[in-house]
């Protein structure tokens, strides 16, 4: 087995001991590792892949469970109403899966029971409620998979998408 020196700063020497501490004593696990994954996520950016991350689950805020993956946006569609909005927007992950991600915003009701001038003006007893919306993630194979979880319109634009060649070469 070939072996490589490695010079480390004072300063960054603990973060060394560290990574050895998680990889069960062996350093060189840890590196690998970290190699690996620093060599897949520079590749792929130079492929024009982004990191991803998007909210999951209930509620809204910093509380609210996060995923992350590597990908491209191919299409965003929004439909919407008085009282909430639901977010599609579909990826290609580097490994050419589809990635789907709905955000539903919280519904929102305001109920007012006056009438009239005072309606008009906002005066009078109001009632607001609203729940906490929710987002998902889902992962298909294939771009017929995907045509039973979108709207029909995002599927087209995303089957638009994926039919065009990534490079266009011109006779000029």
């Amino acid at each position: 087995m070939p072996n490589k020196t490695i010079y480390v700063s004072d300063s960054d020497l603990p973060i060394y001991n560290r990574a050895q501490e998680l990889a069960g004593g062996n350093l060189s696990r840890a590196i690998s590792t970290a190699l690996r994954r620093y060599v897949d996520a520079e590749e792929g950016r130079l492929e024009g892949y982004k990191e991803i991350t998007v909210p999951v689950g209930p509620g809204t805020g910093r509380n609210r469970q996060r995923q992350r993956f590597t990908g491209i946006k191919l299409a965003e569609w929004v439909r919407s109403n008085d009282k909430k909005a639901e977010i599609y927007r579909v990826y290609r992950s580097r490994s050419g899966k589809y990635v789907v991600h709905i955000e539903k915003t919280p519904d929102f009701v305001q109920v007012t029971n006056e009438t009239g001038l005072r309606k008009m003006l906002g005066l009078g007893e109001h009632v607001y409620a609203s729940n906490t919306g929710e987002a998902t993630l889902e992962v298909v194979e294939t771009l017929e998979a995907l045509k039973a979880k979108v709207p029909a319109e995002l599927y087209e634009m995303v089957a638009a998408f994926t039919e065009a060649p990534p490079v266009q070469d011109l006779d000029i």
